[in-house]
């Protein structure tokens, strides 16, 4: 999921008033505030370029390193350009989180989780990004939805990388830690993704299938009215559960299972 993720993130840190009267601010834009700016529109290569222009000054370096770090990231998880990854990693790496704020340390935390994701340790990168979740309360709703789905993310890839009897129990780990999260916020796109993927990762593929119709009605209260969410849905039931439920049933019936199953799911969503 994190490959469909779109969301555009809410500003974590709190943009300082640079030295001077609000008029000479306004003639000379803190390169910091615009890196951060930049970044939570996705212009990434813009978010580089700002930050090491706040990183002439001293007090700036870490947090400008920061951004450099999560840009990087971002680039690399569309790019897969190799030295993203490597610069993003030097870059973590060379923030000092003592001089960091509360937000800004959440974000280096969530930065390394990425960073353990992208290099495939999975299971360190939920373990990482576990604590994480329990802190999401605070943080503003779309910086909350892309810490949840890191974390889910991290966890399914894990228990991908297991044998199928041993994958039940990171399975009832995300679910249970969804349910929570819908029991909180019914419109979480991530939750209602997530039960649904979690019950098929473990074999329940009945709940998979309710958990998806249900994920399709309750995405209509997301912020964009579920079309990602949909989206992903879709993608799921149709590449991942259908082709799942109609492999239980004999060779000779599988052909017409899988037709009659999408047959009706597509009426499903004429529906609804």
């Amino acid at each position: 999921m994190v490959a469909r993720l779109l969301i555009v993130l809410l500003a974590w840190v709190a943009v300082a008033a640079g030295p001077g009267s609000a008029e000479a601010a306004s003639r000379k834009p803190d390169p910091l505030a615009a890196a951060r700016s930049f970044y939570n529109l996705g212009q990434y290569d813009q978010a580089i370029d700002a930050a090491r222009q706040a990183a002439s000054r001293p007090a700036a370096i870490p947090s400008a390193r920061l951004i450099m770090g999560r840009s990087r990231l971002e680039r690399y998880r569309t790019t897969a350009v190799a030295q993203d990854l490597d610069d993003a990693r030097a870059d973590l790496r060379a923030v000092d989180p003592r001089v960091l704020d509360g937000r800004e340390r959440i974000e280096l935390q969530v930065g390394l989780g990425e960073l353990l994701y992208f290099e495939d340790h999975f299971g360190a990168a939920a373990e990482l990004l576990g604590p994480v979740v329990e802190q999401a309360p605070s943080f503003a709703p779309d910086a909350r939805a892309r810490a949840v789905d890191w974390w889910a993310t991290a966890l399914d890839r894990q228990a991908q990388s297991l044998a199928l009897a041993d994958r039940g129990p990171i399975y009832a780990r995300l679910t249970t830690r969804m349910e929570e999260e819908l029991r909180r916020d019914p419109a979480s796109a991530a939750a209602g993704y997530w039960i649904a993927a979690a019950a098929r990762g473990s074999g329940d593929l009945d709940r998979a299938w309710s958990a998806a119709m249900a994920g399709w009605v309750r995405a209509t209260l997301a912020h964009d009215r579920g079309e990602a969410l949909r989206a992903d849905l879709d993608k799921l039931v149709n590449e991942g559960i259908i082709p799942d439920r109609a492999a239980k049933a004999p060779a000779r019936e599988r052909r017409q299972m899988q037709a009659t199953l999408t047959s009706d799911w597509e009426a499903f969503k004429r529906q609804w």
